[in-house]
């Protein structure tokens, strides 16, 4: 096989080429062949001069074919880089030695080879596998050429207390080895079915041409062979160097990553991003161990390259100023910072004020009483408490802690008290469900895991990472079934007897001063209702933001009483100094907040403050014949009902406005990246829907009218294009424009956890946050928010947001949800509406044509015209809030339904 006959391969970046060899593995004046791929000629043909050159080396048993998409990019005009990518020798088409190569020396073949090449900086290195710890290696010993480094699934460390993954522990096993690495091709086979997708069969032809033959193979079977499975190996010494090296390496990193890899897991990510701290980390969802081939990595890498300010020519738009469409928009100002007060500061004041004896947190059983509370001085000294046995526990400044423990008291003390020894909070509810709760956990890859029993089996069941920690103290034998260490029952124990009894502060063991303002403070979950939940940094200032927003906003002040039906809000209760209670009900599931459950909890502290997200809200109505006069009573006194999460119809909240005669309803609009953005009354909405009827506000209607924003934050749009992409950078605020909606706040996010890419996106206009929402603005300066930019449909000469007609079609009688989704190519995407309806249909398909018919005309008096009609028993919702509508997921069943395939259910 030739050059010519690999996919994807350019027949004059292959060459060979001789090299003295210095290795001890040779004899002195050994002359060794390497065969390269290599863009140097190309470039030089075509007049171009390369920015710097990559150094691609790959792993086993890969060969310099995996690097081809890099060499592809490097020789674009637009950003020429020379890349080097080399076939170890023994591997791919180099020379086969006959000689066992150890690290040590394939590191120092490295070396001989751009000795031989005359390479000189700047020098970015690229590996992979076994690649990654030999390319380092090379880095760290030629520190004037280096410029950067680039690691895709790598290892540099094997934790003494764990064994080396079960794949490689098969592959090294005596009666395995030889077999399986070198007299059959089974090694190649198993690596190139990692593949996800799988690879097509001329890729797939073309990793094994190299490795024809055992004689080909040996390269393979002792590159296994080298692994340092512990300290008594003879690699393990030139392994550590590599890894200790790390920690002294400041040029930039970058991080590559697949995660579905029986071979690199997670944990080896977190080890080396505690070595580069600073590198620059992605993680693709669904890729593995071959991520160049399960995504496209050229275009982050030259991405990457052009924001270090290491490439020109290329697109380096978050290092650029914009241009915008409207006064005062030019890059959004980092909003004013005043003197920070951390997050718990009201809960310290409150413990050691008079209403220290208060009643701060409580929780409500199923049969309507207070199960359980702490006073503001109980509070405070439990959080201590625990903080200083968490802290003897290990536990410190940066440690990931997941937190798998229902909203409650335990809940509520656990988080406070890692947040006050500088812990990193990670919190991932269950109503991600199984699959992406394990997603995100072993993403976030926490140091600790404090959870409940069926949290802790989880882990144990599903290999999450953490030293796990109970609720409750367990009996030895579950204890071990478990695997927890100890309990936060011990753990408050421990702190207690540690630290001298002082009021409210300074515990022995605890930090004597607050964390860094700026340090990483929390990493929150998304609801995944749009693809694989992203985890969401906050530091300890944007969550003092998030809080005094909220105070501002809505007026919640110190002695507020607050039924927290949404988890987030019974975990801000304390921080706002408000009582926090606990209704009964499934938190993972808000549909089963009952209208008792809510009148029991505004009755056990004489409630102010509701918040509850639509769903529960409805649930809610559809239980209120279960209140009783005493629970009408509570209800009457509550003077303020928030519900966020989910389009809020007016209607709705008419209906909650009978049962909560006495509050201000409120929808605020946000998302787990900025929470709250914007704000609007029943009585703003109201008005709003009357000026969009009456057309006597420009830009009033089509779609959810959400306000105006909340204290301290600007929103702006970003046009959509035809194409129905938001491409800016041109951020508005002018009247009746439809675009992506961006906002400025500082209580914005920090970043996405490990989603570099989808950071630089979500960033890429300087100082705004990038929503991923559609909307637009009408005269009076409300915003209406019109969808997600991912459900916009392009349909043949339109560009089509799908709330305004999903609201028009929900007003008919017999329509309980709505969605409108796209059928088809971009550009000639055919509308389809999906309707619930009221009973619901006994299977999905078509709709009946009469329903069809007054579906088709509220849509068309909308300005949509839908081309098909079909209905489901149920809409596919988000599990968190039980109402957002999955399109992406209903415009892949009505394409297999209008197909004429059997309609199953969505």
């Amino acid at each position: 096989m030739v050059a010519a006959d690999w996919p994807g391969v350019e027949p004059e970046w292959s060459r060979e080429t001789d090299v003295a060899s210095t290795s001890a593995a040779d004899a002195p004046g050994t002359v060794r062949r390497w065969h390269l791929l290599d863009n140097a000629a190309h470039l030089s043909r075509r007049g171009l001069t390369p920015a710097g050159t990559l150094l691609c080396v790959h792993g086993n048993p890969t060969w310099s074919y995996l690097w081809r998409t890099l060499l592809a990019a490097g020789s674009d005009p637009a950003h020429p880089w020379r890349v080097v990518a080399v076939d170890q020798l023994d591997m791919g088409y180099s020379e086969r030695t006959g000689r066992f190569r150890r690290l040590a020396d394939r590191i120092n073949d490295l070396g001989d080879l751009t000795d031989a090449l005359g390479l000189d900086g700047p020098v970015v290195t690229v590996g992979h596998d076994w690649g990654g710890v030999i390319s380092l290696g090379w880095a760290l010993a030629h520190p004037r050429q280096l410029t950067g480094v680039v690691l895709t699934n790598t290892a540099v460390h094997q934790p003494s207390d764990s064994g080396i993954p079960p794949a490689l522990r098969l592959a090294l096993h005596p009666a395995v080895h030889g077999w399986g690495t070198t007299t059959s091709d089974a090694f190649l086979r198993v690596t190139h079915s990692l593949a996800n997708p799988p690879l097509p069969a001329d890729i797939r032809k073309a990793y094994m041409a190299p490795y024809r033959g055992a004689g080909r193979r040996a390269g393979v079977g002792n590159f296994v062979a080298d692994i340092p499975a512990d300290a008594s190996h003879p690699s393990y010494p030139a392994l550590r160097r590599v890894a200790e090296g790390l920690r002294g390496l400041k040029v930039p990193a970058l991080m590559l990553w697949g995660p579905r890899d029986p071979i690199f897991s997670d944990r080896y990510l977190k080890d080396l991003i505690g070595r580069l701290p600073h590198a620059k980390v992605h993680r693709f969802e669904g890729a593995g161990h071959l991520v160049a081939e399960d995504r496209d990595v050229a275009t982050p890498v030259f991405d990457w390259l052009a924001e270090q300010g290491m490439t020109t020519g290329s697109d380096s738009r978050t290092a650029e100023a914009v241009t915008v469409g409207g006064p005062g928009l030019e890059e959004a100002a980092e909003p004013e910072q005043e003197g920070f007060r951390p997050l718990w500061g009201p809960l310290t004041e409150l413990a050691a004020g008079a209403a220290g004896g208060d009643t701060a947190v409580a929780e409500m059983a199923a049969d309507g009483r207070t199960s359980r509370s702490l006073s503001w001085q109980q509070l405070d000294r439990n959080i201590l408490d625990l903080a200083a046995g968490l802290q003897e526990a290990g536990v410190g400044s940066g440690s990931r802690v997941s937190l798998m423990v229902p909203p409650g008291v335990d809940l509520t003390v656990a988080l406070y008290a890692c947040l006050r020894l500088g812990a990193v909070v990670v919190v991932a509810d269950a109503g991600l469900g199984t699959r992406g709760l394990s997603r995100a956990v072993k993403g976030a890859t926490p140091d600790f895991l404090i959870g409940i029993d069926k949290a802790l089996a989880a882990a144990s069941v599903l290999g999450w990472p953490g030293r796990r920690i109970s609720v409750r103290g367990l009996q030895a034998a579950r204890r071990r079934i478990l695997g927890a260490e100890t309990s936060l029952d011990a753990l408050t124990r421990r702190g207690a007897s540690l630290r001298p009894e002082l009021p409210s502060r300074g515990p022995a063991l605890a930090p004597d001063r607050d964390p860094d303002p700026d340090a990483d403070a929390a990493v929150l979950f998304t609801s995944g209702s749009t693809g694989p939940a992203k985890g969401v940094l906050y530091t300890h200032r944007q969550l003092a933001a998030m809080r005094d927003t909220l105070a501002e906003t809505f007026g919640i002040r110190s002695g507020a009483r607050l039924v927290a039906g949404f988890a987030p809000f019974a975990l801000l209760g304390p921080a706002l100094g408000a009582v926090s209670v606990t209704p009964a009900m499934d938190v993972t599931a808000p549909r089963t907040l009952t209208a008792r459950a809510l009148a029991d909890a505004a009755a056990a502290i004489d409630a102010t403050v509701v918040f509850a997200s639509p769903a529960a809200l409805r649930n809610v109505l559809a239980t209120r014949d279960g209140v009783n006069g005493a629970g009408h009573k509570a209800l009457e006194g509550v003077e303020l009902l928030l519900s966020a999460g989910a389009p809020v119809p007016e209607p709705l909240l008419a209906e909650v406005q009978q049962l909560l005669p006495r509050a201000s309803l409120h929808t605020p609009y946000g998302m787990t990246e900025a929470l709250p953005v914007t704000d609007i009354s029943l009585k703003q909405i109201r008005a709003a829907e009357a000026d969009a009827a009456a057309g006597t506000a420009a830009g009033a209607g089509n779609g959810v009218c959400v306000g105006r924003p909340v204290h301290g934050a600007r929103v702006a749009v970003v046009p959509l294009a035809a194409d129905g992409t938001a491409p800016g950078p041109h951020p508005v605020t002018e009247a009746g424009v439809t675009g992506e909606i961006l906002v400025s706040a500082a209580h914005v996010k920090e970043a996405y956890d490990r989603l570099w890419l989808i950071q630089r996106e979500s960033a890429s206009l300087p100082g705004w946050h990038r929503t991923g929402d559609v909307g637009h603005f009408d005269a009076g300066g409300r915003l209406w928010v019109e969808g997600r930019l991912a459900h916009v449909v392009t349909a043949p000469g339109a560009v089509v947001t799908p709330v305004g007609a999903e609201q028009a079609i929900e007003r008919l009688d017999g329509v309980r949800l709505a969605a409108i989704t796209g059928v088809g190519p971009a550009g000639t995407q055919a509308v389809v509406a999906v309707v619930e309806t009221v009973p619901p249909a006994r299977k999905a398909g078509p709709a009946a044509p009469q329903l069809a018919g007054r579906v088709r005309r509220a849509a068309r008096d909308a300005g949509v015209h839908v081309s098909a009609v079909l209905a489901v028993p149920a809409q596919p919702t988000d599990i968190r809030h039980n109402a957002k509508i999955d399109r992406t997921r209903l415009s892949r069943w009505a394409s297999r339904v209008l197909a004429g395939g059997r309609p199953g259910e969505p």
